[in-house]
């Protein structure tokens, strides 16, 4: 995993969750992403390290990458999307970040952040988590 924030903080009670990328391509990946909509995915990201819900849409991906795997949403001309994991080791992952062109399912997206999933999941089992 790549840049992992460690935070002793805690809110109502409840640690604030760990932040990382899965790799070095998936910090890569988001940081292409325009400024403004880096800043919406992270509030967001931030509000679910704190154990809260992201005010914007999101969609469950269970069938296409895996339990767990949730995409954050930001619809227009062009959407964006930002697919994260926040079901293992009290951590929020961040898996994969793209632009989305189409109406229909980016089949190519999904299958890196499938792929991803899978080594991060590989990656904690290698760390002793039952996953």
């Amino acid at each position: 995993m790549h840049a992992v924030h460690d935070s002793s903080i805690s809110f109502v009670g409840r640690p604030l969750r760990k932040f990382a990328f899965v790799s070095a391509a998936a910090e890569r990946e988001y940081k292409d992403l325009p400024q403004d909509v880096q800043d919406d995915f992270g509030k967001d990201l931030r509000r679910i390290q704190y154990g809260q819900d992201p005010e914007r849409p999101i969609k469950a991906l269970t069938e296409s990458v895996g339990a767990g795997a949730i995409e954050l949403i930001i619809n227009g001309s062009p959407a964006f999307r930002c697919v994260y994991v926040a079901k293992f080791a009290d951590m929020v992952v961040v898996l994969h970040s793209f632009v989305k062109t189409t109406n229909r399912s980016d089949r190519h997206a999904m299958q890196v952040a499938e792929d991803r999933m899978k080594e991060f999941k590989h990656e904690l089992r290698k760390m002793g988590y039952r996953v």
